[in-house]
């Protein structure tokens, strides 16, 4: 069982940072729509996604969504698992290669595990598959120390060490680079073997040889068989035309991320939630550190001292330890520096830490190691360990509620519009959401409207002017202009003449903009563009015949609040339909339900106005003013201008 020791509380670690939340968490990102177009287009769709960029880990896709269902549980699950078994991978490495150290290596791995600079870790769908080719890159170095250990069986795990090597350097280009951190594993493993230099690079050679062959085998094929056609190496141009320039910028970019992700990353873990958040988040929190630093020191005290050295081999330790975490740093970041991405801590920038992850728990704890006090040492390690597993378990906690809201955005659109005309699109301002871009949300919108849909015609798109405005997907906020969008396994085509403009920003409910009323409402921020693009809805493209069919995962409907009379409130007004403006205007003020945005009165006064109840639509527009008198002015005399013109007849 004390085999099994350290397995079981990266286990329970990796639990405590990622799993405690996960019947509350969804799809995010890539994960939408990435698995609509597998479970909804179907397996050729998916092969058509990936043919342009990582065929080989479209497979891998291929394989898992056959055995998973379309389940963000189940998926939830399934990241966790292999976060973990690559953290048990890192623990079985650094324990052959600091084999009297299984405290270090505990705490190595743990550092591995919940590592503070990745923050992505419930778009689960998504980095999942991620983790396999992290677990199989790291696989592969254990196989080869179990290898030189086993030399009965060395060509035997050589050859299994070889698979999993190929597999990483064929799916994808996170952990490419850091392949040739194995002839770094190799002097490390043959550190404290006596023999001349020339022997020990010869030695080292031949032992790397197999898996260099491979890795020159893999460049071959990017260079002359497959190229990846969506990110190209722009560092090759930028050398031929300005080559200083080029290499003082680069010089900048690998100072700046390695100071980010082995400083940067760490001072998160002390940002605490704050007394202003809500006590459950702060007891939860600090239930989970609690727990987590109770969990560590029981593993710690129950797992071999690893008793009182020479300071000149421990020193000799670290060092090695401190080598081998900053070659592995320094390979890490070339797949994105190559290209001119800067890795971030933000979203969605942070996954470009993955590659460091190894490095920087390695770096970290030869760190720590050079403290002579093992006690200390480990004070330090799990006071680390335990705030991270703190961060990971608020950032989860963030994840849970955004995931909340985007299932309240399309139960509020699919109540407002219960069917939307074909070859239509939403522009939707961006802000309201945190883990979704918008082509996250294009793939829901069809999946609600389009239930059935099979093929490349795509129905329906959703688009960002802030991030979308003077390209193919939108030109100009301005009538009679084609739309085209490519999503891979199919394409969009429209028209600005065929768009509803939405605006979303909680907790206030979701709006169809109003043309006449939204394009002088200062309350939307103009740097949003959604007032220039309010002029370009069209009501006519929502029919009042139901074909919105919400999809499994967003489940249960959420409670009928204010924002479920509002909604039902706007389609009435669509269609004129007064009398029911009106009874749902009473039934909400009657459960004592109040708005979040006084422009949410508007739908009332209008209605109550249609009815003849004068004094009310007065009443609500006096509230309406007196509640944002800097922004209400205009958009009110816009409505009362038209109230007066449709009453006038």
């Amino acid at each position: 069982m004390k085999r099994y020791l350290p397995h079981v509380i990266l286990l329970l670690v990796a639990v405590l940072a990622y799993g405690l939340l996960i019947p509350q968490l969804g799809f995010y990102w890539d994960d939408l729509p990435i698995s609509w177009i597998r479970y909804q287009l179907g397996s050729e769709a998916l092969t058509q996604y990936f043919s342009t960029n990582r065929p080989v880990w479209g497979i891998l896709y291929q394989i898992t969504t056959s055995v998973l269902p379309h389940d963000p549980v189940y998926w939830q699950v399934f990241a966790l698992f292999w976060r973990w078994l690559g953290a048990v991978v890192v623990f079985a490495i650094v324990e052959k290669l600091w084999k009297d150290k299984p405290r270090f290596a505990l705490g190595v791995a743990a550092l591995f595990l919940v590592y503070p600079g990745f923050n992505q870790q419930w778009s689960a769908f998504l980095y999942s598959h991620f983790f396999i080719v992290l677990f199989f890159f790291l696989f592969s170095h254990w196989l080869m120390l179990r290898a030189m250990e086993e030399t009965n069986r060395y060509w035997r795990l050589t050859a299994l060490g070889l698979v999993f090597s190929a597999l990483n350097l064929w799916m994808m280009e996170y952990f490419y680079v850091l392949e040739l951190m194995r002839v770094g594993v190799i002097l490390t493993a043959l550190r404290n073997e006596t023999m001349s230099l020339r022997e020990r690079a010869i030695k080292t050679f031949k032992l790397w040889l197999p898996y260099l062959t491979v890795f020159i085998l893999a460049v071959l094929s990017r260079l002359f068989i497959f190229n990846n056609q969506v990110y190209g190496i722009g560092l090759g141009d930028s050398l031929k035309s300005a080559p200083l320039e080029t290499l003082v910028n680069l010089a900048r970019s690998i100072r700046f991320t390695l100071t980010l992700v082995l400083r940067d990353a760490w001072l998160q873990v002390t940002q605490l939630p704050t007394l202003a958040s809500p006590q459950s988040i702060l007891g939860s929190y600090y239930f989970v550190v609690a727990i987590a630093i109770f969990i560590l020191l029981a593993g710690y005290l129950f797992l071999s001292s690893e008793g009182t050295k020479r300071f000149q081999i421990q020193l000799a330790d670290s060092l090695w330890m401190i080598g081998l975490g900053f070659f592995a740093l320094l390979l890490s970041g070339w797949p994105f520096w190559l290209v001119g991405f800067v890795p971030s801590l933000a979203w969605p920038a942070s996954r470009f830490t993955l590659p460091f992850l190894f490095g920087v728990s390695l770096f970290f704890a030869g760190i720590i190691n050079l403290i002579p006090w093992e006690r200390i040492r480990i004070a330090l390690l799990v006071s680390l360990v335990a705030l991270a597993v703190g961060r990971q378990f608020l950032t989860a906690n963030d994840y849970a509620q955004d995931w909340q809201t985007q299932r309240d955005l399309f139960w509020q659109l699919s109540w407002r519009a219960p069917g939307i005309e074909l070859d239509t699109a939403i522009v939707m301002n961006e802000g309201g959401l945190s883990y979704y871009a918008d082509n996250s949300l294009s793939p829901v919108v069809n999946w609600t409207y389009a239930p059935d849909l099979h093929g490349e015609n795509i129905p329906y798109v959703l688009l960002y002017p802030t991030t979308r405005l003077r390209s193919d997907s939108l030109p100009k906020l301005e009538p009679d202009l084609p739309i085209f969008t490519n999503y891979l396994a199919g394409t969009f085509h429209g028209n600005t003449s065929r768009v509803l403009a939405i605006y979303f920003s909680p907790p206030g409910c979701l709006r169809i903009l109003d043309p006449e009323v939204d394009r002088v409402n200062r309350s939307i921020p103009e740097q949003s563009l959604m007032r220039f693009a309010s002029r370009l809805t069209k009501y006519e493209l929502i029919t009042n015949v139901s074909t919105a069919q919400m999809p499994e995962p967003y489940y249960p409907e959420p409670e009928h609040g204010w924002c479920y009379y509002f909604q039902k409130a706007e389609l009435a007004r669509q269609f004129e339909q007064w009398d029911e403006v009106v009874s749902l205007g009473d039934a909400a003020f009657d459960l004592g339900l109040r708005s979040s945005d006084p422009v949410e009165r508007f739908v009332f006064i209008e209605g109550y106005a249609h009815a003849g109840e004068w004094a009310r639509a007065v009443e609500l527009s006096v509230q309406s003013f007196e509640e944002s008198k800097e922004f209400m002015d205009e958009p009110l005399c816009r409505l009362w201008e038209r109230v007066e013109a449709e009453t006038a007849a």
